[in-house]
């Protein structure tokens, strides 16, 4: 994962686009950088299939500067479809932590993979799937420690549209609370 003094971490962020990956990468961004003080590059990949096909964001946080810019072998990878984990689970360290949304996720050939099902939670405790992207946000903070939850927290509630504040905090609480009631729950890395 990380390496002596200055520590680096990788976390790819993936799905489909339409799914607020992009957003939540700039809210983990956010968080580490504004909130806890951290060196962070975020950048995104959704070329064509900006409404459908796979997206990815890519946030590359650091106590120390970072020289270069982009995810090479991430320390975590959230994948929320099919399509996205087939494309991005060869870029997964092989001690890195995989989480995927096991509603839209069939298939997953690695061993120890935190399987939350994200969009239904969304729906079910938030009334509805599109905030998927914040469960899960609040997921990859609790199964990481990447981000303390509190900056999480102030990022998101700096970004949201307002009115939507109570259930963007509960939906962040919905995807820890997951992570801490799965099999292979609790901090990791």
């Amino acid at each position: 994962m990380a390496t002596d003094s200055a520590k680096r971490y990788e976390v790819r962020l993936s799905g489909s686009g339409g799914q607020g990956l992009m957003l939540a990468g700039k809210l983990l961004a956010e968080a580490a950088s504004v909130y806890d003080g951290k060196n962070v590059v975020q950048t995104q990949s959704y070329g064509p299939e900006a409404r459908g096909g796979k997206s990815k964001s890519d946030v590359v946080i650091s106590d120390d500067e970072i020289d270069y810019p982009k995810a090479t072998t991430v320390d975590v990878l959230l994948a929320m479809t099919q399509a996205s984990l087939d494309e991005y689970v060869s870029s997964l360290r092989e001690d890195g932590i995989l989480i995927v949304d096991s509603y839209l996720v069939e298939r997953v050939e690695r061993a120890g993979a935190i399987k939350i099902p994200f969009t239904m939670l969304a729906i079910e405790q938030c009334g509805r799937k599109l905030f998927a992207n914040v469960v899960a946000l609040g997921a990859v903070a609790e199964a990481t420690g990447v981000v303390t939850p509190d900056a999480l927290r102030r990022a998101v509630l700096a970004r949201v549209p307002k009115g939507t504040e109570s259930v963007n905090e509960k939906a962040l609480e919905v995807g820890r609370e997951a992570v801490r009631q799965s099999a292979g729950g609790g901090r990791r890395g």
